[in-house]
């Protein structure tokens, strides 16, 4: 089973306009709401594309309730841990003349809730794939990946981290399955500049070196880079597409990685279905489904 971790999930709540005007009234010409979280968005994208995984992590109050009845009305299975007090946050998008974002800070999630999540932590089993994504939100323990990370050690338990900075360095130490950066987070781990795919894949190679098994590097309009466990580096350009929204472009690109990982243990062609997921979801309103992948494919 592929278990996707969401510390913070949320309610995205899109409002379009054709002005927005500070300090006026401003009337909407169509709003939807989304579930959102980098491991939400994995696991809604592998649902899409016929793979089983379930969601964990915390949730709280109406919000809460909402953002697990739309996972499952997405195909995904869910497994949270229940917050006793506290709503579960809801970020508003306005989409005018320009995107205006503001993320809400989550509820608190208490001890007794951590350890909670911890005891479904302990539940995995050898085979499992566990996705950590997204950072820690301050009221958890700030060395929450690395319990995790212990809390799993022994198991072959195949790890996924798409996160950045000191929590990525965390977990290479324990030799995870895969690491997927974009180009400017990988760039910032080494204090460089990365435009290029040759460059890209030099400091991939670093975090081979680093303890990483497979590193799988977005790079927007500018492709992607792969350097993987079998010794070869794959490079691939974009599709042609018109970006409609980037947000859960890179979830998605992991989510197609592993779908066809997971059926073909075939590290090229998972990599180009992960190009092709990503690129799917830009094109998109919101996250692709598996029609949309498999008509990028072919154009």
């Amino acid at each position: 089973m592929i278990y996707t971790v969401t510390f913070n999930p949320c309610l995205d709540y899109y409002m379009h306009l054709e002005r927005f005007l500070k300090g006026e009234l401003n009337r909407t010409k169509k709003e939807v709401i989304y579930p959102g979280g980098k491991g939400i968005n994995v696991s809604i994208v592998l649902g899409n594309l016929g793979i089983d995984s379930k969601a964990l992590g915390f949730l709280g109050g109406f919000s809460g309730r909402e953002i697990d009845r739309l996972l499952k009305e997405h195909g995904a299975s869910t497994d949270f841990v229940w917050l006793k007090e506290g709503n579960s946050r809801i970020n508003v998008k306005l989409k005018a003349e320009e995107e205006t974002e503001i993320n809400a800070m989550g509820p608190v999630i208490l001890k007794e809730e951590q350890d909670a999540f911890m005891e479904k932590i302990k539940r995995l089993e050898d085979g499992d794939l566990l996705v950590l994504s997204g950072s820690v939100p301050g009221s958890l323990s700030e060395n929450m990946y690395e319990e995790i990370l212990q809390c799993i050690r022994g198991k072959k338990i195949r790890v996924v981290a798409d996160t950045t900075g000191k929590d990525l360095w965390t977990i290479l130490a324990y030799r995870p399955f895969l690491v997927k950066p974009n180009h400017i987070e990988l760039g910032e781990l080494f204090g460089k500049k990365i435009t290029k795919q040759e460059e890209a894949i030099y400091y991939a190679k670093k975090l081979r070196e680093e303890g990483a098994l497979n590193v799988l590097v977005s790079m927007a309009g500018k492709g992607a880079v792969m350097v993987a466990e079998n010794g070869k580096a794959y490079q691939m350009e974009a599709p042609l597409i018109t970006v409609k929204n980037s947000v859960g472009a890179g979830d998605s690109m992991v989510a197609g990685f592993l779908a066809e990982y997971e059926r073909s243990m075939d590290f090229e062609r998972a990599f180009k279905m992960g190009v092709y997921t990503g690129s799917a979801s830009a094109k998109t309103e919101w996250l692709c489904t598996k029609e949309e992948v498999k008509r990028l494919m072919e154009a």
